[in-house]
């Protein structure tokens, strides 16, 4: 098996995540394909002679003529070969090559797209070396070969025009002219069947890509996306409904909570605390700067909202808003360093004092004394305190972002907050953090990983509204915090789909397809003033049953759906060889038998919970017997079934085929 990719992105992590499994199944036939870039490959990829005589006769016969290409073991899980091809170095094709792609099929790429022409080298060469690897090896064993994306589907295209004894599999994980429209701010969802393609494609000047991934689609054995929303898109937008959807997983694997203090305590250097840390909740947003796209717009509009209505009710809840998206900046603010030093003078002296009232303490227990804790600290001790608490005052506004924005009159995310007024005054209830930079451990001001500041959080808000699939909830979910999404992303649709009651689960789902700007903003708002209502023991409750959902996202169930493609791809290109029954059915996570942890979302409800309603709950809620039952609802992957007389089974013998994936 050949699978084939682009460097790119979402389409990097789901073939880096899908390795481990993959390796399993098809064991040292397995090779992926890439581009060779010589900063990668020092870090990443252990080189090594390929084994397989008719892999180095194939990579040799490139070679030998100009076009290098080299092998090794990509450093990662479960360790898989990797064929990489310096595109660079065989540029020098790129005039022939463009020639032979417009005589195939009357597609011809501008010289100055320099992402289109590199995919045409790298597709020549991935079809170069398809022709001399099935050369050597002839009738068995057979090759498949996975294309993911427009930049790997010209190979694809040239494989079948030249009638390369391969099955092929072709994945789009958003279309390309998709991500166009949806940056343009157009109502795409609901004009899909009204858009002229060509014309649209056309005036974006991007309508050689769009034919590279339309034939690929088409050529292909075998189509897939990663979600129905993205099917549905694909079948208007490329002509051909998929024939397998194949959802993107994670590895799974336990997280342990980290510590609420070392969270709360970097709070100070961003935000001065004027409010209960007891009583605060820390939601975020994060993931490339497409303010629309992923529902920035729609989030922040909501916050305002949910301000008010935390103010009207009184509530003693705060709620801390994160919105991690790199954007272009010049430096840290000055506010924000100040933040910083004040919040070292703070820790410097607690420390300080903590030392001293040790000291004393243990003096007078050596004497057999109780220690008069009126005179444990003395005058001095007291002054220190107070001049670490007296420098923390301030009389501005704790700043809005991190960082000083180059363009800070015209960013959407500022420009908004000042639209919406939330400026973190002390009497708003909802106070906004903008770190326009990816987290780092290294970071001064956030010190911790995003894995660590996901886990110190109460909510992920992801209210996109184009998403071909949407990772950053998925995490959410394998690390037991409840997110917030929508039915326009491929994770909102997969949860609805196998989930009879997500929001019981943690799982938020905002309708953005068939309701209003307005209806979508309101039930946001509805959503995130109902989580600020769940006492501590509700919060508890639902991130275990989000974090048992983290099972349905494991790729050990998702990667059947792979599975499935493959075995379809080498049954229609070899029936007479191989055989395959359909894919039985997933399964579908019941509404939990206790009562669902999230109050009414009516405005006139109280903001707080008692203790007593809490007790209430207790007796109903049985978290080992939920677990139980969860666990009992997941089948296991599907199987292939009896395999006729003279026919093979494809899992049975993927020890006997090549998979490639690209």
């Amino acid at each position: 098996m050949f699978p084939l990719f682009p460097p790119v992105g979402g389409i990097y992590t789901v073939i880096q995540t899908k390795a481990k499994i993959t390796v399993d199944e098809w064991g040292e036939n397995l090779f992926m394909m890439g581009p060779y870039y010589e900063h990668n490959i020092n870090t990443q990829v252990e080189k090594c002679e390929p084994s397989n005589p008719a892999i180095k006769k194939a990579m040799g016969a490139l070679t030998e003529n100009g076009c290098p290409v080299y092998f090794g073991r990509w450093l990662i899980e479960g360790s898989p070969y990797v064929i990489l091809f310096d595109t660079k170095a065989a540029a020098w094709n790129v005039d022939r090559w463009k020639g032979d792609l417009w005589d195939t099929c009357g597609i011809g790429l501008p010289f100055h797209d320099i992402e289109a022409n590199d995919s045409l080298i790298f597709g020549s060469m991935v079809a170069w070396f398809f022709k001399e690897l099935t050369d050597q090896l002839g009738d068995s064993p057979n090759v498949l070969a996975h294309f993911h994306e427009w930049q790997a589907g010209a190979g694809l295209i040239l494989c079948r025009s030249r009638k390369i004894p391969i099955a092929s599999i072709f994945t789009t994980h958003a279309t390309l002219l998709g991500r166009y429209l949806c940056a343009g701010n157009v109502d795409f969802y609901n004009n899909l069947d009204k858009f002229n393609i060509d014309q649209e494609a056309g005036e974006r000047q991007i309508y050689h890509r769009y034919c590279l991934e339309r034939a690929a689609a088409h050529c292909a054995h075998v189509f897939t996306t990663v979600s129905q929303i993205t099917a549905v898109e694909a079948t208007h937008m490329l002509h051909r409904k998929p024939d397998v959807v194949t959802p993107n997983g994670l590895n799974i694997r336990k997280f342990s909570a980290m510590h609420d203090q070392f969270f709360k305590c970097y709070l100070f250097n961003i935000h001065h605390l004027d409010f209960n840390l007891q009583k605060t909740l820390f939601f975020f947003i994060a993931g490339r700067y497409e303010f629309s796209n992923k529902g920035a717009d729609i989030f922040l509009e909501s916050l305002s909202r949910l301000n008010y209505l935390l103010r009207v009710h009184k509530s003693d809840v705060t709620v801390v808003v994160f919105f991690i998206m790199p954007a272009k900046t010049n430096n840290y603010n000055i506010e924000t360093l100040k933040g910083q030093a004040v919040r070292k003078q703070l820790w410097d002296t607690a420390h300080t004092v903590k030392e001293k009232f040790g000291t004393r303490l243990y003096e007078a227990l050596l004497k057999g004394d109780l220690p008069d804790m009126n005179t444990i600290l003395d005058r001095d001790d007291f002054t220190i305190m107070k001049r670490a608490i007296y420098a923390t005052q301030r009389h501005s506004l704790p700043p809005v972002t991190t960082h000083n924005m180059l363009d800070d009159a015209s960013d959407p995310i500022l420009a908004n907050i000042r639209r919406i007024g939330l400026f973190n005054a002390r009497v708003d209830r909802v106070k906004i953090v903008f770190h326009p930079e990816f987290l780092s451990s290294a970071s001064p001001l956030l010190p911790m990983d995003y894995e660590e500041f996901v886990r110190g959080c109460h909510l992920g808000v992801f209210p996109s509204y184009y998403e071909p699939w949407g990772y950053t909830p998925g995490e959410c979910t394998v690390m037991g915090i409840p997110s917030v999404t929508t039915n326009l992303s491929g994770f909102g649709c997969f949860m609805e789909e196998h989930v009879s009651d997500p929001t019981a689960y943690g799982i938020y789902i905002v309708d953005r397809r068939f309701r209003s700007a307005e209806e979508s903003c309101n039930q946001l708002t509805q959503f995130m003033f109902g989580f600020c209502q769940q006492s501590r023991r509700q919060r508890i409750i639902q991130r275990n049953r989000t974090e048992r959902l983290s099972d349905l996202l494991d790729w050990r169930y998702l990667g059947r759906f792979y599975m499935h493609a493959r075995s379809l791809a080498l049954s229609r290109a070899f029936p007479e060889k191989f055989w395959m029954e359909p894919l039985t059915e997933g399964f579908r996570y019941p509404r939990p038998g206790s009562v669902p942890p999230s109050p009414s979302a009516s405005v006139h409800s109280t903001p707080h919970h008692s203790d007593e309603e809490d007790g209430d709950e207790e007796e109903l809620y049985d978290e080992d017997e939920e677990a139980k039952r969860d666990r009992q609802n997941i089948k296991a992957p599907f199987s292939l079934g009896p395999t006729p007389e003279g026919k093979k089974s494809v899992k049975k013998h993927s020890s006997n085929n090549f998979m490639i994936d690209s």
